[in-house]
């Protein structure tokens, strides 16, 4: 691939491993801050190592030292990015601080090394729900983002209303297939509105609702809800996709890009639109190291690195300039 400046970076994963989390967390229903931190403590150190060795070089054989440096859960960012700035010290390389959301939104072009800016992103995960015009690195345009929970939230709660467990999503997406998503009458928030910004929260209740009458299965509740979620993400998109300036494709990424049914049908919306849809492989959609280093690979091939002092920031919009939306519950 070629970046800005016309430096040739090699799209290729090189070595990657990933401790889940998930059995920690599966007793409480959701991520709980505390442990996510001292996991992050006691796996890292042996995960670096490990993957050094499957990579077959060693710490100074690297040209740089990428860490995220938020948006998150302050405890967990600040272990990550107190060690790769440790690791960056220890071997006398520079520090690349990443936003995991940059990571994200980057992520389709380590996947397709064809894909070329501007492209429109849909970025949906369990904290963020936007879609961003990317115009090349740093250089992002918010067209919309949720006024209240993010997509992945969602699914996570309307996971732990049906007694499936952590973590949600795919849980509801494979009761859903067995599912009719016609089933339950369920609300579509501001479809028809004419506004791009996203709402779950009304969705959410209204599953809890129907849940509660005791007159529907569980495999008809998650069909019907992955219907009415996907019918809003389509509508948004379309509507920020005609508030957008040209674009190479339509892109989805974020840990809610690994959902199939949301997947094709944003193949649909692209043709109409006489787009391409590109979205990353299963393995990069949820959060990955991976895309941290890519991200910090298009970084430091343009010269941008960062001091060693600099902080962990719990939130980190993409486009600062973006104009606030309504809702108390934005995320940022």
């Amino acid at each position: 691939m070629i970046d800005d400046r016309g430096t040739t970076l090699d799209a290729r994963v090189v070595a990657q491993r990933i401790a889940s989390q998930d059995a920690a967390h599966r007793p409480y229903g959701g991520v709980v801050p505390e442990i996510a931190a001292r996991a992050h403590v006691e796996m890292l150190a042996p995960m670096v190592a490990a993957t050094l060795a499957d990579a077959g070089i060693a710490l100074d054989a690297v040209d740089a030292i990428a860490a995220t440096a938020g948006p998150g859960l302050i405890g967990g960012v600040m272990v990550g990015l107190v060690t790769g700035k440790a690791l960056a010290m220890a071997a006398g390389k520079p520090l690349i601080a990443v936003n995991h959301l940059e990571g994200h939104a980057l992520s389709p072009r380590l996947a397709d090394p064809t894909l070329e800016y501007p492209y429109l992103l849909l970025l949906v995960s369990g904290g963020h729900c936007q879609v961003l015009e990317v115009r090349g690195l740093g250089d992002y345009r918010r067209l919309a983002t949720t006024i209240d929970d993010a997509l992945g939230e969602a699914f996570d709660k309307t996971a732990k209303i049906l007694g499936l467990g952590y973590p949600g999503g795919p849980a509801v997406e494979r009761l859903a297939r067995e599912g009719n998503p016609r089933a339950v009458r369920l609300p579509r928030p501001l479809v028809g509105s004419g506004e791009p910004h996203f709402s779950f929260a009304g969705l959410k209740s209204a599953v809890l609702r129907a849940h509660q009458t005791g007159q529907y299965g569980a495999a008809d509740l998650a069909a019907s809800f992955q219907q009415a979620a996907i019918d809003c993400i389509v509508d948004r998109t379309r509507i920020a996709l005609g508030a957008s300036g040209p674009v190479t494709a339509l892109v989805i990424a974020g840990g809610v890009a690994a959902n199939l049914a949301l997947r094709a049908a944003l193949e649909g919306l692209a043709e109409s639109a006489g787009l391409r849809l590109v979205a990353p492989p299963l393995a990069l959609c949820t959060d990955n190291a991976a895309m941290i280093g890519w991200a910090g690979a298009e970084r430091f091939a343009l010269g941008l690195v960062d001091p060693l002092d600099i902080a962990a920031r719990p939130r980190w919009p993409l486009d600062a300039d973006a104009a606030p939306v309504r809702g108390a519950g934005v995320k940022a």
